[in-house]
């Protein structure tokens, strides 16, 4: 592609012609990243993710099933009950009992 000029409004709105917007499939309302390289300002179209939201049930069951040793599994169970909810009510595995140290 060409190289092309645009113009900044008094606003600092730049205005990116139509085949540059097509190429890269962007909308109104797209978002960019804004990098300075050097003495160059450098855009790319950049992309949101949402976020998941887990229930208190299910990061409950999280807390209890990556519990490592003993230890961390009562640690686990504290949290689930700072959670307002029973350990002992969630569906989970505890970790099996770790030999005596040496």
């Amino acid at each position: 592609m060409a190289q092309t000029t645009i113009q900044m409004d008094r606003r600092g709105v730049l205005v990116m012609p139509a085949a540059i917007r097509k190429r890269f499939g962007v909308q109104k309302g797209g978002l960019w990243l804004v990098d300075v390289v050097g003495d160059q300002v450098v855009l790319r179209p950049a992309m949101a993710v949402a976020v998941a939201r887990y229930a208190p049930e299910r990061q409950a069951e999280f807390l209890l099933n990556n519990a490592v040793d003993r230890a961390d599994y009562e640690r686990a169970r504290a949290q689930v009950r700072k959670l307002g909810l029973d350990p002992d009510a969630i569906a989970h595995q505890p970790p099996p009992q770790l030999p005596p140290r040496l």
